[in-house]
């Protein structure tokens, strides 16, 4: 009985996780930039792949699974985000402007260039 509700929780956190990963993959495709892309995969693209980390821990009765599942957890969301700004912060270094519906109005690029 408490595997079969371990189950359905994993489940549903599969879906979500998947809901957020595909949201994530809208947001490559729809948004004007290569900032405001990148804000939609590295926010739900790691929200959706932690939530699928944390179904794998969930479904898992084996420890080694688990702790495993939780580091890759911790170190997905400690990498991405931190990862994703210096990919922007670099690019925007080489000269990649961003589109004109960007508000830039607390960013400033001469500062960034010295």
């Amino acid at each position: 009985m408490i595997v079969q509700v371990f189950q359905y929780l994993a489940g549903g956190l599969m879906i979500v996780g998947g809901l957020f990963s595909l949201l994530a993959a809208v947001g490559i495709l729809r948004l004007p930039d290569l900032y405001t892309r990148m804000h939609a995969v590295s926010k739900a693209g790691t929200m959706g792949a932690g939530l699928m980390f944390v179904a794998i821990a969930v479904v898992s009765f084996e420890v080694s699974v688990i702790l495993r599942a939780f580091a890759g957890f911790v170190f997905l969301f400690l990498t991405m985000p931190v990862s994703a700004h210096l990919l922007a912060r670099a690019s925007l270094l080489a000269g990649y402007k961003p589109s004109s519906a960007t508000d830039i109005t607390d960013l400033d690029i001469k500062e960034l260039e010295e």
